[in-house]
């Protein structure tokens, strides 16, 4: 039988990528962390983690993590099944998801099956070519990803499509495109990007333009509600979903400035194959209404 607190040393090494980080989210000292894995490690006569910035896990130390993963989800299912007779008993759901999903469709979606099953989420944000990662390391039960491939485990079905348009407000786009948006108008006019894994602007310029990153001046606003505010504010223009910003669009105050800049991005929803209840009707919902709003 594994001892525990070095299993939980392990998983905490290969959830936040560093033994520094683990040693905080365990309260302890990053030294105690790493006897404990090495200790693991010398149990099971293997290597498990690969020691660097991000730390990872080996072959391995991916079946071991699958391994403590399932241990992980069938005692939360036990747990959820001796007390889920009490009606303030809340079962825990850790999701990872896009933040422009966070701020437009994801939480009035699921505020239903939230409140009928209660269900506390957690939500951890990253990029969506980015949370697949955070579902492999076992770091969140379930994800919304532009992944179509499932991992071992896990299944992988289909949310729908965002569509994502290039736009400014009409004052910009006088102000710096006054002679057409071409590419030395590109390489001065500021642009907006949500954060440094968000590469779809990026390839899109260097697509359409030949410009690489770093020749043209941008801000980065890891936001999704601040970003089309600084939009708003003629700070720069974007990429957007274009359910965010469909009234704007209708009222003018913001514009398509290169629609053949527009780009569908498909959306998958991963989750593990063995289920808790809560989560499974999460699923359930989720499967059935996100293409509702993703069409």
């Amino acid at each position: 039988m594994l001892d525990y607190k070095q299993a939980d040393a392990f998983l905490a090494v290969i959830e936040t990528g560093s033994f520094e980080h683990a040693g905080l989210k365990l309260c302890v000292t990053a030294s105690a962390v790493s006897l404990r894995v090495q200790a693991l490690e010398k149990e099971l006569g293997q290597l498990l983690v690969l020691r660097g910035r991000p730390c990872t896990a080996t072959q391995a130390g991916l079946e071991v993590l699958e391994y403590l993963q399932h241990c992980n989800r069938l005692e939360q299912n036990l747990l959820h099944h001796l007390k889920g007779h009490s009606e303030q008993q809340f079962f825990k759901v850790t999701l990872a998801t896009n933040a422009d999903s966070l701020a437009t469709w994801l939480l009035p979606l699921l505020q239903p099956v939230l409140l009928r099953d209660h269900i506390a989420l957690e939500l951890k944000l990253d990029d969506q070519s980015r949370t697949y990662n955070l579902l492999e390391t076992g770091a969140v039960n379930a994800c919304i990803s532009i992944e179509s491939k499932p991992m071992k485990g896990c299944e992988s079905q289909l949310l729908g499509v965002v569509r994502y348009k290039m736009v400014a407000t009409p004052e910009f786009y006088k102000k710096w495109f006054k002679s057409g948006l071409n590419r030395e108008a590109l390489r001065t006019a500021p642009a907006l990007i949500f954060n440094h894994h968000d590469q779809m602007h990026i390839q899109l310029l260097y697509k359409l333009f030949g410009l690489a990153k770093g020749t043209y001046p941008c801000h980065f606003i890891p936001s999704s509600e601040s970003f089309v505010h600084a939009i708003h504010l003629g700070l720069g223009y974007g990429m957007v979903p274009e359910f965010q910003i469909k009234t704007a669009l209708q009222n003018n105050e913001l514009i398509e400035i290169l629609p053949e800049a527009r780009t569908e991005m498909e959306l998958y929803w991963h989750h593990w194959k063995r289920q808790s209840a809560p989560l499974a009707k999460l699923t359930e919902h989720l499967i059935r209404y996100a293409p509702t709003i993703l069409k």
